[in-house]
């Protein structure tokens, strides 16, 4: 039953990394009559949430897989994505913050690398999770089978 809670969480997580990074947030300023105020406003909002979801599973994922030792595809894979999380909730995510602060101020931030930063680890978070998804579903087919 973990196994099957991990692997939900998994799949789930990266159905929300999709939904939200990929189609809400560039979607979301096409609407009529959303500013850049608005929007960075709904954003903050948004990512602020899917973070503490992300955590949320992560925990959960932790606790179904742990112990495991790192010497497979499937514990790199999950270690890669505690670290990109780790990243984005602790150091992007707060300077993303800042910035959009200064945007809603009236202020122009200077120029920097940092959303395209985020957008290049939600990517690899997104396929990091649907890789260790797939493996883990491959691994239990593979239990099913020889029990």
């Amino acid at each position: 039953m973990k196994k099957l809670i991990g692997i939900f969480c998994i799949i789930f997580w990266a159905g929300h990394l999709a939904g939200i990074s990929f189609l809400e947030a560039p979607l979301k300023f096409q609407a009529p009559g959303i500013t850049i105020p608005l929007g960075l406003g709904i954003g903050q909002l948004v990512f602020q949430a899917l973070n503490k979801v992300e955590i949320v599973l992560l925990v959960v994922i932790l606790g179904c897989s742990l112990p495991t030792p790192l010497n497979n595809m499937k514990s790199i894979l999950l270690f890669l994505v505690t670290i990109l999380l780790m990243a984005d909730t602790f150091w992007l995510l707060p300077v993303l913050d800042e910035r959009a602060k200064l945007v809603l101020a009236g202020n122009a931030p200077i120029k920097s690398y940092h959303h395209i930063l985020y957008i290049i680890i939600d990517m690899v978070k997104f396929l990091s999770l649907v890789i260790l998804g797939f493996l883990n579903l491959k691994s239990l087919h593979n239990e099913k089978r020889h029990s």
